[in-house]
């Protein structure tokens, strides 16, 4: 039984990794095609993409929900469309990995609304601190931009709903159903904006595939991972272990943007990995978040 248990709390864990990996390599390269389509055309591709590919892989028709569960449904794709555009808008102002650390915001709310034991509090307490230590001084000449920042951190409440509301969703189907599903509604919404602001610019060859690519990495891929995770730990436990993204959105940052680490965000680095980590380990100990009842 502990042996079970460990084996699916460790899949929770790679799953998170992995997503966290996929999304920030694909919001490097998503970051690249700003110059030609914008924000919201990138947005329309990443999500048109990667509904199209989740219908393909997880074929959500054959288990639609019905009546009410339609609405959590909405909700959720509302939200993961919401966060994506608004994220997107942020870091075209802000960089990627300062955006990401605001954009937590929304998932350190509910570690902290979760919490009811002193040792959640204190990796809680070591995940904002690298947070923080990963932001600029907004009185130096090197300030945020005040736009990007509130783009940021409303994109970080959608986070937060997204989280919730993908635990909700979670129970009612496969986590692959749910998300094409969820996605299939973000996309409704803001492909056809992309579409009125961009035209024909997103069929460009030039954009195509790097659409596709981000769409894949940004979306399919790390969405479906997450849903994964969501199913094998609670929510105040999985938006904990989250406190990797700036991490990993800074590392992307080097790696694809060339973007250069100070000594403060290796520090800080080093805080949201320590958060992680003692997150993971006490995992075993917190209340077992309902399973996803699966179809197969």
């Amino acid at each position: 039984m502990a042996r079970t248990f460990n084996k699916t709390l460790l899949l929770a864990i790679c799953s998170v990794l992995l997503a966290m990996v996929t999304i920030q390599s694909g919001a490097s390269l998503a970051k690249q095609l700003f110059p030609l389509i914008g924000p919201d055309g990138t947005t329309a591709l990443r999500l048109g993409f990667s509904a199209m590919v989740l219908w393909l892989v997880f074929r959500p028709w054959r288990a639609l929900p019905v009546g009410r569960d339609w609405q959590a449904i909405i909700i959720y794709g509302l939200c993961l469309g919401g966060m994506n555009i608004l994220f997107y808008l942020a870091i075209a102002r802000i960089p990627l990995g300062i955006g990401v650390a605001l954009e937590f915001t929304g998932p350190l709310a509910i570690a902290l609304l979760a919490s009811r034991r002193k040792r959640d509090l204190f990796w809680v307490a070591c995940a904002i601190a690298g947070i923080l230590l990963l932001l600029p001084d907004m009185r130096g000449a090197d300030a945020l931009d005040p736009v990007g920042v509130i783009l940021a951190l409303a994109a970080g409440a959608c986070w937060a709903g997204y989280i919730l509301f993908g635990k909700k969703t979670g129970s009612q189907a496969s986590g692959g159903i749910t998300v094409a599903l969820g996605m299939t509604v973000a996309a409704l919404v803001l492909v056809p904006l992309g579409a009125v602001t961009q035209g024909m610019a997103l069929l460009s060859w030039q954009v195509l595939p790097l659409g596709l690519l981000v769409g894949v990495l940004s979306s399919a891929i790390p969405y479906s991972l997450e849903m994964v995770a969501l199913r094998h730990m609670t929510s105040q436990n999985f938006s904990v272990f989250m406190s990797m993204e700036p991490a990993i959105a800074a590392l992307a940052g080097f790696l694809i943007l060339a973007e250069l680490l100070t000594l403060w965000q290796w520090l800080a680095i080093l805080l949201v990995i320590t958060a992680s980590l003692g997150s993971s380990l006490t995992a075993g100990r917190a209340e077992k978040a309902p399973p996803v009842i699966s179809e197969h």
